[in-house]
């Protein structure tokens, strides 16, 4: 079994981005993809120099033929498990019971939205559901926007919507006392609130037109919920002994994320990196594709240090 210089996990902008820097170094780099980017119920990637408004789906088309560009190889298929098999070598396991070996893997396996369990959330998700106003701001500017509450985390998405349309209501949703401070922040920038834990949302002619709370419907065009976003890595990594780290803001879950070198991406065991939204699930788009470009280089540069040793090792040098 022949072993490749990289095998990456994940081909979203991340994964991508770190094998056409791998394979314009000239690395023998293989991209193994399961085919469930975060971000596919969305029509476009925004804020994404010069590809703004690109389908998502396109992006990652341009990408693979980028890698394959490069002498680079993208199969489909989903990766169950790594262990080390060696020293050097880590044995990728896919779900076909196939096996691949590599000097690095590279995960880039990015996240997976936990949404509040409220009727209709799920259906109007990257549609009219949304939760990164850098993202979608823009499309829904000046419509009426519904913050959907699951802590107090939604205490500071509802000021940041605000940016973006002056019509923003807050339901509590059941998942936030309101201090008198808060109150009055949110009265200062007339953000309605609503009380109440909320019971589904409304659909009128395939577009969302309200927020339910008991028997009364506040009329929307938009809602926003602040999803728990996590790296599903503990059982693909389990042999490692690699887990995903929990995340707060204020007290409140956000989310799991693989700990690694914010500089490099370098996880704590060796041989093993980690790029765009598995490491840092606030990443946008093109976030995640410049860090996984980064992480590339840092995996070739590791790489060169060990082609070195064993270059050193195989022809000593004579005094």
């Amino acid at each position: 079994m022949s072993t490749h210089d990289v095998v990456v996990i994940g081909g979203g902008p991340a994964g991508l981005a770190a094998a056409v820097t791998l394979g314009r170094a000239r690395r023998d780099v293989l991209v193994i993809d399961a085919g469930t980017p975060r971000n596919a119920p969305a029509t476009q990637v925004h804020s994404y120099l010069g590809r703004e408004g690109v389908d998502p789906h396109e992006l990652l088309a341009i990408g693979r033929s980028e890698v394959e560009q490069y002498g680079g190889t993208v199969r489909d298929n989903t990766v169950i498990g790594v262990a080390r098999v060696s020293e050097d070598a880590l044995r990728v396991t896919l779900a076909d019971e196939s096996t691949v070996d590599a000097r690095r893997v590279l995960v880039a396996t990015g996240v997976v939205d936990e949404l509040p369990d409220i009727p209709g959330v799920a259906d109007r998700w990257g549609v009219d559901v949304l939760h990164c106003a850098y993202c979608h701001g823009y499309e829904v500017r000046d419509k009426a926007i519904g913050l959907i509450a699951s802590g107090v985390a939604s205490l500071h998405q509802a000021q940041l919507w605000r940016q973006w349309s002056e019509k923003v209501t807050l339901f509590t949703n059941e998942s936030v006392e309101l201090t008198a401070p808060q109150r009055a922040e949110l009265a200062a920038r007339q953000i309605n609130v609503v009380p109440g834990r909320v019971t589904g949302v409304e659909v009128t002619d395939d577009a969302l037109s309200g927020v339910r709370v008991g028997g009364s419907v506040t009329e929307v065009q938009a809602a926003v919920v602040f999803p728990v976003s996590v790296a599903k890595v503990d059982t693909l990594l389990a042999d490692l002994g690699l887990t995903a780290e929990v995340k707060d803001m204020d007290g409140q879950l956000i989310g799991e994320t693989l700990p690694a070198d914010p500089q490099t991406g370098a996880t704590s065991v060796p041989g093993v990196w980690a790029a765009g939204n598995v490491r840092g699930h606030r990443a946008q788009v093109i976030d995640a594709a410049a860090q996984g470009g980064l992480t590339g280089a840092m995996m070739n540069i590791d790489l060169v240090t060990e082609d070195v040793h064993h270059a050193v090792a195989a022809h000593p040098a004579t005094l």
